[in-house]
């Protein structure tokens, strides 16, 4: 009747024999001595009565205790000793060279903290997506207007033309500003909310509302072949820049603040003109906003609508070159600062760069121009050009800094990173 407990290794069952008190109960067994490596046979118990407390906690104690020194052997040589090549470095060193070195670093310090702090109080800067919402949203602008299940869509021409074949094609059979055009069309289960989600898909490339028929597959495909596959916003937007079609506002440019006030006045006093979308410069700039709708309350924007002519915007070129101005054009359009325009065409001038040659100053620098220029971001109230320029400004002085008559500063003799 009796069984081996080795033949049932994974039997649980009380071992016979020996002294009463040491009888313990085992779970598993394991013999290694059948493969040569000299042990009996041993169990896993669950009974540490013979063990003393004391045993036990300086066995933990101890390796915990190792543990500690791997970990710490393991981060000295991980980390490098900052202390010995500082002093390494400042053994040759000048009493005054040390001292410029710590204001650098204190001076570094601050700047990276008021940095810091500026960027927390400032507020997002609205992107081109966000304005090109309420472009749509509050129809600043709008020249032609869409009629679908007999309800108004007023839209902007040049936008839809330019994001989508469907309505490119539409819309040039109507050329007069405010046509009605009644819309048909042949995909199935397309209602108002529906229509109004694919306009604003058309402004900001995202339909703007949850919808589980954006999900069909089916209703996608056909809306794809109706209206055809517009590319992303940016692409599109960068193509209504380059091409300008149906621009409707023209920039000119003049020295005469009497002029300016006017709008008006003998064209020869007039430089070069800068071609533009009311809808794109006033969904940008509160200043451009204002403007225009000033002109519509005094009945200006009548004549312009009557006579089929582009809106005409002098500006003061004290106030803003003309030299900025395709710079901040092409930020309102697809948010990104080009610096690089300003130099593109050195045989166009401008009244700042004449009356800077007469004055007998030097060509402004790079980030003497990025400051005039954010300087007139603010005043048109352009907060992207604003905030760009602000990141521009900082790296571009950062790099005229760390080259001092073509020598190394004292960060770049360091032997490791400073970090900002």
């Amino acid at each position: 009747m009796g069984a081996n407990a080795s033949n049932y290794p994974h039997s649980c069952s009380p071992r016979v024999g020996g002294n009463s008190q040491a009888q313990q109960t085992f779970i598993g067994t394991s013999s290694y001595s059948q493969q040569g490596y000299g042990c009996e046979s041993k169990l896993y118990s669950l009974d540490h009565g013979h063990e003393k407390p004391q045993d036990k906690k300086k066995r933990t104690s101890g390796l915990a205790t190792l543990k500690k020194k791997f970990i710490k052997r393991r981060k000295s040589n991980r980390s490098a000793d900052h202390a010995k090549q500082m002093r390494e470095l400042l053994s040759g060193w000048d009493v005054r060279d040390v001292n410029a070195l710590v204001e650098e670093y204190e001076g570094t310090s601050a700047l990276k903290e008021l940095s810091l702090q500026a960027s927390l109080a400032r507020p997002e800067a609205r992107t081109l997506q966000k304005d090109m919402a309420d472009l749509y949203e509050y129809k600043y602008c709008t020249d032609v207007d869409l009629i679908f299940q007999e309800t108004c869509f007023p839209v902007h021409r040049a936008i839809l033309a330019a994001r989508c074949p469907f309505f490119k094609t539409l819309l040039s059979s109507s050329p007069e500003y405010g046509a009605e055009i009644i819309m048909d069309i042949s995909t199935a289960g397309i209602d108002m909310p529906m229509f109004s989600a694919l306009l604003h898909y058309l402004y900001t490339g995202e339909f703007g509302m949850e919808d589980s028929r954006f999900q069909n597959v089916d209703i996608l495909v056909q809306l794809s072949e109706e209206f055809g596959t517009p590319n992303s916003l940016d692409v599109d937007m960068r193509g209504l820049f380059d091409y300008m079609c149906y621009y409707d506002v023209v920039l000119s440019f003049s020295s005469d603040s009497e002029l300016v006030e006017a709008f008006g006045g003998n064209q020869n006093c007039l430089d070069e003109e800068l071609k533009a979308h009311k809808a794109i410069i006033s969904a940008r700039s509160p200043f451009f906003r204002n403007l225009l709708q000033r002109r519509i309350r005094t009945g200006e924007e009548i004549t312009d609508r009557t006579l089929r002519t582009p809106t005409r915007i002098i500006l003061d070129e004290s106030i803003i070159p003309k030299k900025y101005a395709k710079v901040i054009l092409h930020c309102m359009y697809t948010d990104v600062v080009d610096l690089s325009v300003l130099h593109c065409s050195p045989s166009v001038g401008s009244l700042s760069e004449v009356q800077a040659l007469v004055a007998g100053k030097p060509n402004m620098t790079r980030a003497e121009e990025a400051m005039e220029l954010y300087h007139i971001a603010l005043f048109l109230e352009f907060n992207m050009l604003a905030q760009d320029l602000t990141l521009k400004v900082k790296a571009q002085f950062q790099k005229e800094t760390d080259s001092i008559e073509g020598g190394k500063t004292l960060r770049q003799r360091m032997p490791f990173k400073v970090e900002r």
